[in-house]
């Protein structure tokens, strides 16, 4: 996930922004601020933050949808299609469901 080089004190990241915010957008990988040597915060450009937080809602959707699978909670494809298809033939009687 972090390499080497995405790991730079903070202080260096206070006088040169506009250089590791060009870095970011272009890489789009995130970088590790450090004080006094220990890592501190992350920071990452706003697109490639868009798509993590993207990716975790789905992954969070697929997780609780597993979830309610093993709770028996599921219903089989072909009463999902079939309930989906009256929802649409309801919503668009013209549109041939």
């Amino acid at each position: 996930m972090f390499t080497i080089d995405s790991i730079r004190p903070v202080s260096d990241f206070s006088r040169k922004p506009a250089e590791h915010i060009k870095r970011l957008k272009k890489t789009g990988r995130p970088e590790v601020l450090t004080v006094n040597g220990k890592a501190e915060v992350v920071i990452q450009d706003a697109k490639s933050y868009e798509a993590m937080a993207s990716l975790l809602h789905s992954l969070k959707q697929i997780a609780q949808s597993k979830k309610e699978h093993d709770m028996g909670k599921g219903i089989s494809v072909n009463k999902g299609f079939s309930r989906l298809s009256k929802k649409l033939a309801a919503q668009y009687p013209n549109a041939g469901y």
